[in-house]
């Protein structure tokens, strides 16, 4: 299992790859292998358009199901075809920056629905809602960024996984949570940070 706790060198690596496979699937070029990171490992790959930091793309394997090399490389590729977006063209390359979100593995929040949301914690924690085939995932800095409490964050996540909203407080959805370290580009091709989340 990878070490979610991400060095900064090991966060530039990851999102300098994922960047080299972005450019590379686009142009048709051979993708090249990321050397070490063989530990299996969830991760999502995220592009946004920049300036604006419009979603451009994002898609991941949240369970550690795979080397994270490969989960990266298969995320990156995935998130050039989104299906909420046009495929990305070779034109938009300089237009993108690339962000890599590492994963723990998914842990079931136990207890009543009503005790659900004092189990979550906002800037920390990412959600998945299942029930049988329906599964949604948002990543811990969702909430964050459009300034949702516990609840907003269930009911949306719920939404997401095609399920009714306050689905969270049927005791046949299960409500899963994660924990992220994101790394990601300043500006195209630029220095890559790790980003910090605050609720």
């Amino acid at each position: 299992m990878f070490d979610t706790m991400v060095s900064q060198a090991e966060g530039e690596k990851l999102v300098k790859y994922a960047r080299n496979v972005i450019e590379n699937h686009v142009r048709g070029y051979e993708i090249g292998e990321i050397e070490n990171f063989d530990e299996k490992g969830g991760v999502f790959v995220t592009i946004h358009k920049y300036p604006s930091m419009h979603l451009r793309g994002c898609i991941g394997i949240p369970e550690p199901l795979y080397p994270l090399k490969k989960a990266i490389k298969e995320s990156a590729i995935s998130a050039c075809h989104d299906p909420r977006f046009p495929d990305l063209r070779e034109e938009e390359l300089d237009e993108i920056v690339v962000e890599v979100t590492i994963l723990t593995p998914p842990e079931i929040i136990k207890g009543s629905p009503s005790e659900y949301k004092k189990n979550i914690e906002i800037g920390r924690d990412g959600l998945i809602a299942e029930r049988g085939f329906y599964r949604g995932l948002l990543l811990p800095q969702v909430p964050v960024e459009y300034k949702w409490n516990e609840e907003e964050f269930l009911r949306n996540t719920c939404i997401k996984a095609g399920l009714l909203p306050d689905a969270w407080m049927n005791e046949n959805v299960k409500i899963y949570k994660f924990q992220g370290e994101i790394f990601a580009e300043e500006e195209p091709h630029g220095k890559i940070k790790k980003i910090e989340l605050h609720a």
